[in-house]
Order: structure tokens, then C-alpha cells, then sequence
């Protein structure tokens, strides 16, 4: 689409907001870092366990600043954005160390600040300011929606839902569809239908069973306060790419609330938080995506991908400090490896390399640094060998969640077991090549999948003395290091 007015004006007020951030900044070092991902990924878990490791003293051999000493303290600020939901890390806290159970999903945009005290290597004593604005990776794939038409986006809606195993998902909505004539009068009711079997539709697709990660409007599946409103109540037509919508027409109607949804909802986001950001770490499950099987691991390339086309990425400069910030380091993170014995972390790391190899050769000339980690960020398992006949399988011990089943038994959330999750393969090639690459919950029984990856509670730890125990990860410090470590030098 082309360059509008509104883009113009929309450019003025960032470069606005960035020359007052530079003014903050330049006497009082910040990084802004956005966490994201999509959903189940982990991101409560993620900002939780960093925070938690910084300030009470966790185990970061590889985050240099911290395992030389270098880091006096770390410590809690008040957020700066009095409009923006502070992340509430003590709840989190307590619900994995008091409860043993993983916190509520993000929903909603937070934020909150960290003060880290150090020295740099000559000796210099500094300050740097780390705000962490957690949000939901669903309102990352809205971004896009900018760039579209109504009738692109209908487009491109209605051709990923007519392939497997949307298409089936699809049936109830596809079937009111056919009902719908877009040059008709615009009809309230007809819409309101229309959006509900619409997003029941991408609530279908996230099912665990199917793990589908492309599901804009992420507010759909989130709406918050907006519910029921007129930003959010729409969905596609099937309609001509090109074509032009009658006036007063449900055609148009479509239309009028797509466009309200990009200024409502996108823009807002866009300007008063996504554009601000210096760093970014985007978190993804791709263990879902193996239990559902091939279709849910290329949707998930296919989000991924869509997610790093959304950032203003390349090499940091004063420049760009003073007219538009640039992203200039995005690091992806496999989590949950603490769901693998510790000889396929590198596999899993492997497979999320893959994933985003297409996307990162884009944007190879922008001067960002790019990286890829397998982690867990609060290790909810351990590592043993397990006697099979001859053998000794390489397996892990850990508490199952409530209703999860292996092999016909069903687990109560309280007794450990030894699982032996298999091995992914040392190529991550195959896993790409197509429908029949293996055999997932989406098409095929439990017992049939080639991959079952079970849910774990979080561990039980013991406290030492007063102080809150440490919570156990799986390189953590090194998503720290790439980060934030060259802030630190």
C-alpha cells in the first residue's frame, strides 16, 4: 500500500518520542528489552527467572558481568510508563516456588525496571537501566495488518484456513461464509456471527492438539477491554483483491472496522511501545509444534518469519538513537529444553536455527546481531539413565502436570516419573520436508506420534536458611550475555 499521510504524521511522533528517550538516556544508560512470544512459550517464566537470578543471586557462569564479580547489585525500580500494567514479578515468584504451578499466560502489555549496578573492566563504576516490556508475540503478528487492505488480508485469511488441518477447523465458519454476500446491506447481526465463528476458529487452531502459531487479529483471541466491540467484530469476506466495496454494503462495513482495528488496537501499540525497543528476545515452543506434528512446525517457521520482517532492525547508532531507534540485537529461544535430556539441546537448537534461517539471511546486511539458543529458564526436570532390557536410555525425571498421559496412564500432578522423551534427529532437514516428515497428535493417536513431550510442574526447591532458593535454568545466562553482556563492558 502506499505511503500515507497518516504513516507521515505516525513517522513524526517517533521520531519525536525518540529524540525525548535519547535526552532520558544519554545521562542515565537504558535498554529497553521486549520479550515476547507466542502463546505457552514462556515468557512470565522467562522475565521471572531473570529478574529472580539477578537480584537474589543465581548461577550465570557464561553472563560475564555477573560470574566476574563485576555486577554490585540488581535491584527493582518503579516502571517508568505510569500508563502500562507493572509485571508482576513477586506473584509469579510465589506461584513457581510456593505452588509448584507455571503462571497465567501473558494477556497484556507490562513492564517493569531493573537497576544493575556495576563495574566496568577498568574499573569505572556505572549504571545501567534494564526496562522489560513484556507482551503478548499474537499483537507482533497484527503488525503486518499496516501494510494490508481488508481485501488482501480476507485474501490471505481464507487461503490459510482451506489448508490442512485449518480447513477442518474451518468447517463452521466456511459454512456461514458461504451465506454472506458481500455487495449486500451491511447487516449487524450477520457480522457478529461472522466473528464469532471466526475466532472460535483460531481458538481451534491454537489447541494444543494443533499448535497453529499464525492466528492474527491477535486481539481476537485476547481482547481485554475491547470485547465485544466494533474494532473487534469483523472477519473476511471472499472478495475480489482489487475490488472496491458499495457504500453501505457488508462489504463495507468489513471494511470500516478492519481499518478501526489498525488504528485502535495496531498503531497505539506500534508507536507507544514496539517501536521504542533497543533489544528483543522472541520465545517459541517448538515442542508443541512437534507434538502436533509437520503443519504446526511450518506455521511456526511461518510466524517466526513474519515476526522479523515486524522489526526496524540494524546497527544501533546516534543517528538512529535521535530519529528512530533500530532493534540491533534479536535473539530466538527454543524453550522448555529442559524437556530433553541435555544430548538434544543442541538438536532443539538446531531445529529453531532452521526455523528462522530464511528470515535471518533477509535481514543479514542490516548490521543486527542475530542468535539462536535452546533454553529453559526455569529447569523443571533431571537427567538419568534408564535401564531398557540391555539398554540404558538417556531419559528425565520430573513431576507431570495434572491430566497429562503417556502410554495410557493418566498423572495426578504429584508423582514423579522417568520419561524418555526421544531423540531428535541430528539433521534438522527432514523434520521440514513436508506433511509425512512425522507423525504428530494433529493427524495420528498418542500412542502413533513419533514425538510426546509432556507437561512438567515446575521443581521442587529447597531454601537455604532465609534466602529464596535458586531457581534451577537451562542457559539462561547466555540468552543474558547476548543481550545485555556488550551493555556491561
Amino acid at each position: 500500500m502506499a505511503f500515507s499521510f497518516q504513516d507521515m504524521v505516525e513517522e513524526a511522533r517517533l521520531s519525536a518520542r525518540a529524540l525525548i528517550d535519547y535526552g532520558e538516556h544519554f545521562f542515565n544508560p537504558t535498554v529497553r528489552l521486549g520479550v515476547t512470544g507466542l502463546s505457552r512459550a514462556g515468557k512470565t517464566v522467562f522475565i521471572t527467572a531473570l529478574i529472580h537470578g539477578l537480584t537474589r543471586g543465581g548461577r550465570f557462569p557464561v553472563f560475564e558481568a555477573y560470574a566476574s564479580g563485576r555486577i554490585a547489585r540488581a535491584h527493582l525500580a518503579p516502571q517508568p510508563d505510569d500508563a502500562v500494567p507493572r509485571f508482576a514479578y513477586e506473584n509469579h515468584l510465589r506461584a513457581l516456588v510456593e505452588e509448584r504451578r507455571w503462571p497465567n499466560s501473558t494477556v497484556d502489555i507490562s513492564e517493569l525496571r531493573l537497576v544493575i549496578d556495576y563495574q566496568r573492566p577498568n574499573g569505572a563504576d556505572r549504571t545501567l537501566t534494564l526496562d522489560i516490556v513484556d507482551y503478548p508475540g499474537e499483537w507482533l503478528l497484527d503488525l503486518p495488518l499496516l501494510q494490508k487492505s481488508y481485501e488482501q488480508w480476507s485474501a490471505e485469511s481464507l487461503a490459510l484456513s482451506r489448508e490442512a488441518p485449518r480447513a477442518h477447523l474451518a468447517t463452521e465458519w466456511h459454512a456461514h461464509l458461504a451465506t454472506l454476500k458481500p455487495g449486500a446491506r451491511e447487516d449487524e447481526q450477520a457480522t457478529l456471527t461472522a466473528a464469532k465463528l471466526f475466532t472460535d476458529y483460531l481458538r481451534a487452531c491454537r489447541d494444543e492438539r494443533f499448535a497453529m502459531s499464525l492466528l492474527p487479529p491477535g486481539r481476537f483471541l485476547m481482547p481485554g477491554n475491547l470485547a465485544g466491540s466494533p474494532a473487534l467484530t469483523f472477519a473476511p469476506l471472499d472478495v475480489p483483491a482489487g475490488g472496491q466495496a458499495p457504500e453501505g454494503s457488508l462489504w463495507a462495513m468489513m471494511v470500516r472496522r478492519f481499518e478501526a482495528y489498525k488504528d485502535v488496537v495496531v498503531r497505539p501499540f506500534f508507536r507507544d511501545h514496539f517501536a521504542r525497543l533497543d533489544r528483543q528476545i522472541v520465545l517459541a515452543d517448538a515442542l508443541a509444534a512437534f507434538n502436533s506434528g509437520p503443519e504446526a512446525l511450518h506455521d511456526l517457521e511461518a510466524a517466526l518469519a513474519g515476526i522479523l520482517d515486524c522489526f526496524n532492525i540494524g546497527r544501533s547508532t546516534i543517528l538512529s538513537s535521535l530519529f528512530r531507534p533500530r532493534i540491533d540485537r534479536i535473539l530466538f529461544a527454543a524453550t522448555k529444553a529442559d524437556h530433553l535430556h541435555h544430548s538434544s539441546h543442541d538438536r532443539l537448537e538446531a531445529v529453531l536455527r532452521r526455523a528462522v534461517s530464511r528470515a535471518v539471511a533477509r535481514a543479514e546486511d542490516t548490521g543486527a546481531a542475530i542468535d539462536v539458543v535452546a533454553l529453559a529458564a526455569v529447569r523443571a526436570t533431571r537427567e538419568a539413565q534408564v535401564a531398557h532390557g540391555r539398554d540404558k536410555l538417556p531419559s528425565i525425571l520430573g513431576t507431570p502436570a495434572a491430566g497429562e498421559s503417556a502410554g495410557g496412564e493418566f498423572f495426578d500432578g504429584n508423582t514423579e516419573v522417568a520419561t524418555f522423551p526421544g531423540d531428535l534427529p541430528l539433521d534438522p532437514e527432514p523434520l521440514f520436508n513436508g506433511r509425512d516428515a512425522f507423525q504428530g497428535l494433529s493427524t495420528h493417536a498418542a500412542e502413533k506420534s513419533d514425538f510426546r513431550f509432556l507437561r512438567f510442574r515446575p521443581p521442587k526447591l529447597e531454601r537455604e536458611g532465609a534466602d529464596e532458593p535458586t531457581l534451577p535454568h537451562i542457559r539462561l545466562d547466555r540468552a543474558l550475555q547476548f543481550l545485555i553482556g556488550d551493555k556491561l563492558a
